[in-house]
């Protein structure tokens, strides 16, 4: 498996230059590092913020299982997306919605065919609201299928 949080990951982030507005670190609750976040107050509805990983060493016609900790937090702070991209980014997952402020996990499988996938990237939409904020955490990419609950 590999480490892709922020803190101590060894992963290659980087934010898209083409967006609205940049992904920030904010520190975790207990004080042991940091996450990714975008509060409910930078920039306008509809404007989106881009971070990819990018993947350099993934192999052609293997699964991996893409898991992430996330959190939607705040009333009508916006939508969390992620996308794969080989050539081109296709939509794989969408949140748009918290039920409270915890924090939830996601888990995407990633299957290689020919194409091998080369980015994965966190988007998020500006909502309505002015409070909260949408947060990532606790990238991890495993070989094989991911694991049930």
């Amino acid at each position: 498996s590999v480490d892709c949080s922020f803190s101590r990951g060894v992963c290659d982030w980087k934010q898209d230059a083409d967006d609205d507005f940049d992904w920030n670190p904010a520190d975790r609750d207990r004080g042991d590092g940091y996450y990714m976040a975008v509060p409910a107050f930078v920039g306008h509805k509809n404007d989106m913020g881009r971070l990819k990983l990018l993947l350099s060493d993934l192999k052609p016609k293997s699964s991996y299982c893409l898991i992430f900790s996330y959190r939607l937090a705040g009333e009508r702070v916006g939508k969390l997306r992620v996308f794969l991209a080989d050539k081109k980014p296709a939509l794989v997952w969408e949140q748009n919605k918290g039920k409270d402020e915890r924090w939830r996990t996601g888990k995407i499988e990633i299957f290689q065919g020919t194409e091998t996938t080369n980015s994965v990237t966190f988007e998020s939409e500006r909502g309505k609201g002015k409070t909260g904020e949408i947060g990532v955490d606790n990238v991890i990419l495993i070989s094989g299928l991911c694991p049930e609950d």
